[in-house]
């Protein structure tokens, strides 16, 4: 299969490559100009802006399915979001209907659910409760995804994924939303490769036994995680503790939420 992989300079990039390369896929890899990338035995390389028709017709030509990495991946200025996350997935999506790619790979977020509490467990029909405007962006990003299958039937993956930095857990958060190396490269090849899936969400984090969700429920693409970051959790105990943050510990969004959080006694009343 010929496979476009944006944002392949980045750790989900340079981290789920490999896994497609080994399989068989031809890959063709893009990121921005100035990026540094070795190419992979036969992968084509490409630099250019994909908020940019003509770049996005180049690099989508001939491409069976894409893996989009490409974005403004934490919170920022809210114009950077929404030229990376939002202007620039219209524009890959309007290539993809230019060109009958079949299928996109679309990195969404645990943010798009962060103002959920750490107390719910959730299942991937789970409302969306998105704790800033990047997590807001991959909730707009579902929501386009899944407008473009069912209007003009390009299928979607939304992988919905967690905490990958391609190490071990940093903190206790991440002991329920770590992503470990050999489960990304499962989840995307099986993205990639899987039968009809018109438009599927799959949390994309490890069988962590904190878990916020539901990891036993099926999934379109039978990603089944093997690894757990549990076995980091005496590790994580050991180090120092962080500063006392009673709203990041409250949601799963953690520190995400925190940021521009009105206190509680500064916000608007009613009468």
């Amino acid at each position: 299969m010929k496979v476009l992989i944006t944002g392949a300079a980045g750790r989900l990039g340079r981290a789920s490559r490999p896994a497609l390369h080994d399989a068989g896929h031809e890959l063709r890899s893009t990121d921005l100009p100035g990026t540094t990338l070795e190419a992979l035995d036969g992968e084509t390389l490409l630099t250019g802006n994909l908020c940019d028709p003509a770049f996005v017709d180049a690099a989508l030509q001939g491409m069976d399915a894409v893996v989009h990495w490409a974005a403004t991946s934490n919170e920022q200025a809210f114009p950077l979001v929404l030229e990376n996350n939002h202007r620039m997935l219209f524009e890959l999506y309007e290539g993809a209907r230019r060109h009958g790619v079949r299928r996109i790979v679309y990195a969404s977020s645990n943010h798009a659910f962060g103002l959920h509490a750490v107390t719910e467990k959730l299942r991937l029909d789970a409302p969306y409760r998105a704790d800033c405007f990047y997590g807001l962006s991959k909730v707009w990003g579902e929501e386009l995804a899944r407008m473009y299958w069912t209007k003009h039937g390009i299928e979607t993956v939304a992988l919905r994924i967690g905490t990958f930095m391609n190490l071990p857990p940093r903190n206790a958060r991440e002991l329920s939303s770590w992503l470990g190396l050999e489960d990304l490269r499962q989840l995307v090849r099986k993205s990639v490769e899987a039968s009809r899936v018109q438009f599927a969400p799959v949390w994309g984090i490890s069988a962590n036994t904190r878990a916020w969700y539901d990891m036993s429920e099926p999934n379109a693409i039978g990603y089944l995680p093997t690894q757990d970051a549990e076995v980091f959790a005496e590790a994580v105990a050991a180090l120092p503790p962080a500063p006392a943050d009673a709203v990041a510990e409250r949601f799963q969004g953690g520190r995400f939420v925190t940021q521009s959080w009105t206190p509680e006694d500064s916000r608007p009343r009613g009468a």
